[in-house]
Formats: structure tokens, sequence, C-alpha cells
């Protein structure tokens, strides 16, 4: 069973600037909700007991966001709120599931969760990229049974536009599993219309294998310098490692640039 998640959030957040110049992007309110607790609320909806978040130096306001105790227990002594006493007791569900390591240093999403292996136990993990908001259907919940159903590590999938498949990470995929579901021979990284192998890009949700630390311990830096999850995945599938695509129900929302997070809001709002 999958019960640990790990959560990147040490990155510096240059597409929502000038916001993030003096405020970590994962606190800022979609719809009055800081983004960060539509992700831990998909986490705990698909049964995860234990978060890991990765934060730096830079970002210390997230986890003092969790560890505000004795601010609302100061407020709740005068004022008896009953909304503020719901916010602090959901704040208190979320802080007992969580932990902090560092990555002060920005070398890439590889680096970042090569930081997480000292508390992954289990064989297989989750990892969700907080820019990717996926609503109305829980797509962790859903790689999750995928994962258990093909004894495989998932990652999530979305047709896009073939016109627009410069910009994403592009499955190269294999034999067709079912209506959603489709094994993986690689990824190819913002190709051409020309040389994408299909128009299936990747999301921010990946059910990964604990032998990929190995990997990623092994592999040198390559494109701007940083250490690339999709490398040590694509040494991996190399080595015979079963993936999985998994087409996701829910709806996307990119929350990474300044459009995105505006429209995010919109689309939450008339929910």
């Amino acid at each position: 069973m999958i019960k640990q998640a790990i959560i990147p959030l040490a990155g510096l957040g240059t597409r929502l600037l000038p916001l993030t110049s003096v405020f970590a992007k994962e606190l800022l309110p979609i719809n009055g909700k800081p983004g960060i607790e539509y992700i831990l609320d998909e986490c705990i909806g698909a049964g995860i007991k234990e978060i890991v978040f990765i934060i730096s130096t830079k970002k210390q306001m997230i986890k003092k966001y969790f560890y505000s105790d004795k601010f609302y227990q100061n407020i709740i002594k005068k004022k008896k709120n009953k909304r503020i006493i719901n916010e602090y007791k959901k704040i208190l569900k979320y802080k007992k599931k969580i932990k902090f390591v560092y990555q002060n240093i920005p070398k890439g999403t590889g680096d970042a969760v090569l930081k997480t292996q000292k508390y992954i136990k289990n064989k297989y993990f989750l990892m969700l990229l907080p820019d990717d908001l996926i609503i109305k259907k829980n797509c962790s919940k859903a790689m999750i049974r995928a994962h258990n159903k093909y004894k495989a590590s998932v990652m999530a999938s979305m047709k896009v536009n073939k016109k627009t498949v410069s910009r994403w990470g592009i499955y190269k995929l294999n034999k067709k599993l079912n209506k959603t579901d489709y094994v993986i021979d690689g990824v190819v990284e913002k190709p051409s219309l020309k040389n994408a192998p299909s128009n299936n890009a990747v999301i921010g949700r990946y059910i990964l294998p604990r032998t990929i630390f190995k990997k990623l311990k092994s592999l040198k830096p390559s494109k701007g310098n940083e250490i690339h999850i999709t490398d040590a995945i694509q040494e991996l599938i190399n080595n015979k490692e079963k993936f999985v695509a998994h087409n996701f129900e829910g709806k996307y929302l990119d929350c990474g640039t300044m459009r995105g997070y505006i429209n995010s809001s919109k689309i939450i709002g008339k929910l």
C-alpha cells in the first residue's frame, strides 16, 4: 500500500513574480484557500498517512503556516470564533502528517526527491507537483488503484493539443492496457510537433519506486545543470521496470503561471 507522499516546494516561483518575491507561491490563495491545501486534501483523500515537504530556508513561511499554534490559541481565547476554531483544527490535522526536508540550492526535481530518501520506507511512494492542480476527481487515488492493479509505477497523463506538444514532457507509449492506461516506453521533453511520439503529456503526479534513489545518486546534472527526475525514470524503464501512464478523469488546472493562477481561482470559484 502507498502511504507516503512527497511534495517539492523549494522552487523560486519566478513565473509568479512579483508576488513570489515576498510570498511562497504554494500559500497563495486559490478561491480563498491556499494552493497547498488542495494538494494535501488530495493526499488525505487518497489514503496517504505521511507527507514530506521539500522546502528551502527562503520558504520557511510554509513551515510557519503549519506551526502558528500560539497565534491561533491566543485568538481563539479572545474570540471563540467557530470559523477560526475549524481552521485551526484543519491545520492541526495537516501538521500531524507533515515532515520537512530542505533543498537550499535549486538543483532540479531529481535532487529534491533525493533529499527525502531517509523518510521513504515503502517500496513505492507518491509525488505531487503543486503547480499542477487536479480538481473534481482525486487523481492520486485513481493512480493508486492503477498501481495496485498493475504492480507498477504510475504517472499521470493528459491528452493535449498536438500544436502545443513543445511545451510539455510527452510520453512514448507502448501497449494499451485499457481505455485510460498505457505502458510507457519513455518520455521526450518538449519535442517538436514533428518529433512528438504522442500527444499524451506528463502531469505532476507520480507513483515512483524506491529504487529511483539509487538512479538519482548516480545521475550527473543535465539540462540547466539540474538533476531531472525524468532522466532517472528513463533509466529505470531502460532496465525493464514497468511504468504505466494513467489518463486521469479530473480537471487539470495550471497554477504555475500568472495567467493559470488567476484562471484557476475563477474556475474553482464557479464550482
